[in-house]
């Protein structure tokens, strides 16, 4: 299907070299702390917040070609403006405030806001919203179309390579592997245009080769299809990965000017991304599996050399993704549920616990993340189904927390998170047992988030009723 120069494939291995040495290196500087184990000592400046905020928030680089080269520019409406448009509105409204709480994650919040239960129910959805499966797929899929080894293996050898310096360096390594692949995702992307547009030509060589709904915004997608993505972009608010880098942030005005500039790079990398998945449809439009969009418009269009860089490219966009929201998952078992359910012990007791769990929750959150793949082994099914099931869940309760006029009692918030996420799942099941057919034809995440809102709507009655 592809093949490599010796100098591509020398690229890839040094790529995977310098992301490991790069990791183990800032891990010299871990501390006993529990607080630099989990967010640095919140110490991220601007550049390095951007870095790490654009690199773990872009990840799905396979997925955005399968969808890029099925349905054209819609790539853009379904996985750009959306998350520009929620982004700018986590920057004005709740970053300052998420870093002002000096708390370390978002079950931290549920906790200081509510209670006990809703807090560790909140810590098993957001252990199942940032699992890396996506991730964990993506550069399976990709290692084994460059060394040419089973899927399972690939799997396992790139979680393990991920895993390894986590453990030790804790989310310091995390950051700084992820300003490499900043730089290299921007890097191997903005090659394989201009290459594209030498071979192929512009504007006119789409038109002709396009199906024509591919220049349309909604790509022969129903309105409520791509609406309910819209939804999913709701994502933004509850995301883990955006709560972490705010927390670890040096303070909130570097939280909010650290997503308004990250959102100006998200719109870059799309013109790039958008524009190849273009090309990779017009030059070949009979493609089997879509996910290899981009690989193939590569092998196509790239010379030696070229070819490995944008290969490098494509691992680094994946692996930073994949890295930080391994650690994400894993700092929810250490300190979620594992600190949670030991509050009330010695601090020094809690912190040695969260640290151990932590680095134990790496490993659990890898083989949660390798099964889940295995199971659905689709990267658009993963996010459609993971965001669908969990943000009705958190969307509602979360938010409430940082605005006074918002707030409602922890029973309420406790209704609102099992009903929203059980009735947003129970729906979904319901209509993949009925061959993909839902209930009055409704998107299952609207259910969900109507009842999610209901007991929000009881909630504020019964705080009224109190006078609050």
């Amino acid at each position: 299907m592809v093949t490599f120069s010796p100098v591509d494939i020398l690229l890839i291995v040094v790529y995977f070299a310098a992301v490991v040495f790069v990791g183990y290196r800032a891990a010299r500087k871990e501390r006993s702390r529990t607080e630099e184990y989990l967010l640095a000592s919140r110490s991220l400046t601007l550049p390095v917040f951007v870095a790490t905020l654009v690199s773990t928030w872009y990840g799905g680089i396979l997925g955005v070609g399968e969808y890029s080269y099925d349905y054209g520019i819609s790539n853009w409406v379904v996985f750009g403006v959306p998350y520009y448009f929620f982004a700018v509105i986590f920057a004005l409204f709740l970053a300052k405030k998420a870093r002002g709480t000096n708390l370390v994650t978002i079950p931290d919040r549920l906790y200081e806001a509510y209670d006990t239960k809703t807090s560790l129910f909140g810590a098993v959805l957001t252990f199942v919203l940032i699992s890396p499966a996506p991730y964990v797929l993506m550069l399976g899929v990709l290692v084994q179309l460059i060394f040419g080894i089973s899927l399972l293996t690939s799997i396992l050898i790139s979680t393990f390579l991920t895993v390894c310096y986590l453990y030790t360096g804790g989310f310091r390594s995390d950051v700084h592997a992820n300003i490499l692949e900043f730089i290299l995702m921007f890097a191997g992307f903005a090659l394989i245009v201009p290459f594209s547009y030498e071979k192929f030509g512009g504007l006119d060589f789409l038109r002709r080769n396009l199906p024509p709904l591919h220049l349309t915004w909604h790509g022969g997608n129903s309105i409520q299809y791509i609406l309910v993505w819209f939804f999913i972009a709701l994502w933004t608010l509850v995301d883990p990965a955006f709560y972490q880098r705010c927390y670890a942030a040096k303070d909130g005005v570097t939280a909010q000017r650290g997503i308004l500039l990250s959102t100006l790079c998200w719109f870059v990398f799309d013109f790039f991304t958008s524009t190849a998945g273009l090309y990779a449809r017009a030059a070949l439009p009979h493609l089997e599996h879509p996910m290899f969009a981009y690989p193939l418009l590569a092998e196509i269009t790239l010379p030696s050399v070229a070819k490995g860089f944008f290969y490098v490219g494509m691992l680094a966009t994946i692996m930073s993704s994949l890295s930080s929201l391994t650690f994400i998952g894993a700092s929810t078992i250490g300190n979620d549920i594992v600190g949670r359910l030991l509050v009330g012990e010695r601090s020094e007791l809690r912190s040695r616990a969260i640290t151990l769990w932590t680095k134990i929750g790496l490993v659990l959150t890898g083989f949660f993340a390798v099964a889940l793949a295995y199971w659905i082994p689709s990267v658009v099914r993963l996010w459609y189904v993971i965001g669908t099931a969990i943000i009705p869940g958190l969307l509602v309760p979360l938010i409430s927390t940082y605005f006074r006029r918002l707030t409602i009692p922890a029973s309420h918030a406790f209704a609102a998170m099992v009903l929203g996420w059980g009735m947003s799942t129970g729906w979904m099941v319901w209509g993949q047992m009925n061959g993909g057919k839902y209930l009055f034809s409704v998107e299952p995440m609207y259910p969900g988030l109507a009842v999610s809102l209901a007991c929000w709507w009881l909630g504020r009655m019964a705080v009224r009723r109190q006078g609050g």
